[in-house]
């Protein structure tokens, strides 16, 4: 890790990217892996094979692309230990247990690095009872109100609010644009992206006499564990009394909308423009496909999987698998799937029998 980070410094601007240059030898060390061909070799971008250029790193995990490895002109291709080409390469490999593991670990390298940011920048708002831990990273036009209590080596990129008496963790990153309105409590290791909005009120009115409606007040909060991914332009919305609450290891999607007083369990994942209504509960490990729309009040239980595009208007159990809206077990809903795409042809024999029927009376 050190050593790629002093030789990342060597890294320079080019067409609004930060660039990192490395040679085929330092990768391999990082890697714990063997260099066949240049280890001097000099990499500064990353690629996909079929698309690698002069200065590009890339890698060949599935086997189905091995064509592009005597095509590609990327100048370093990371392949499995035991993996023999069977004519002539033009790039330098890197040869490791796992090509794919490897990458992604050279990704995070590399993401370390392009995020790695110190500083307070200017202008910015920090109210005079905000306490904040070392290494933070403020971006210019942000503004941390009253009592605010940051965490270390957090970063806050520009143009973010954070609201009265936020408490947000160790490590934590938000991406500009993001709103955190008050009371809102944000764990170690998460990262909030670009245009996400925690804390604003739940959707909560009652008819009144005249045909209108009054707002019932938000009172409540909303509570983000730690090890949280959220994606841009989510909503979560305060709870109206208590707290909304996200445990440990959530990951959402981009686009979904968390009402108020729902609660959302350990390492569940949430694809896109999902809808969740007000108080329903949904279990750990679940996963839940884009478009998917729950309505409020119910409880969804531990290790479910909603397919895309459900609409869910009942409690599940534990480990169930449904599709469909209104949503049905996943494997009665390819059953029925079969006669749903056959219904004109099914209405047109009938229609058929019918007018025979008319004929022989």
């Amino acid at each position: 890790m050190a050593n790629f980070c002093i030789f990342a410094n060597t890294g320079r601007k080019r067409n609004n990217n930060y660039l990192l240059k490395f040679t085929a030898k330092q990768i391999s060390d990082i890697l714990n892996g063997t260099v066949i061909g240049n280890p001097k070799v000099e990499v500064h971008k990353l690629s996909k094979i079929e698309e690698g250029d002069q200065g590009s790193l890339t890698f060949l995990s599935n086997p189905k692309y091995n064509s592009w490895l005597y095509t590609t002109d990327a100048s370093v291709v990371i392949v499995k230990e035991d993996f023999v080409p069977d004519r002539e390469v033009g790039s330098t490999l890197i040869k490791v247990d796992d090509p794919y593991l490897a990458f992604t670990k050279i990704l995070e390298y590399y993401n370390q690095i392009k995020l790695h940011k110190s500083g307070l920048e200017s202008p910015n708002y920090i109210d005079k009872t905000a306490t904040y831990g070392s290494d933070l990273y403020l971006g210019a036009f942000s503004y941390l109100s009253a009592n605010v209590k940051i965490g270390k080596n957090v970063k806050i990129y520009p143009n973010v609010f954070i609201g009265e008496n936020v408490i947000i963790g160790d490590n934590t990153t938000i991406f500009a644009g993001s709103k955190i309105y008050s009371e809102s409590e944000i764990g170690d290791d998460c990262t909030i992206h670009s245009g996400t909005v925690i804390g604003c009120d739940g959707f909560g009115f009652a008819p009144n006499k005249n045909g209108d409606y009054s707002k019932i007040p938000q009172t409540g909060n909303v509570i983000i564990e730690n090890n949280v991914d959220i994606g841009a332009g989510t909503t979560i919305d305060r709870a109206t009394l208590g707290s909304t609450i996200i445990r440990m290891g959530v990951k959402l999607d981009n686009q979904i909308h968390i009402a108020h007083n729902v609660e959302i369990g350990k390492h569940t994942v949430i694809a896109a423009q999902t809808g969740i209504a007000g108080s329903t509960k949904i279990g750990n490990n679940c996963k839940i496909g884009g478009q998917v729309g729950i309505v409020g009040h119910i409880t969804i239980g531990d290790n479910v999987q909603i397919q895309a595009q459900s609409g869910i208007g009942k409690s599940i159990p534990d480990n169930e698998t449904v599709q469909g809206s209104p949503a049905i077990p996943y494997h009665d809903f390819n059953k029925s799937y079969v006669h749903f795409k056959n219904l004109p042809k099914i209405s047109s024999r009938l229609d058929d029998l019918d007018k025979k029927l008319e004929t022989k009376k």
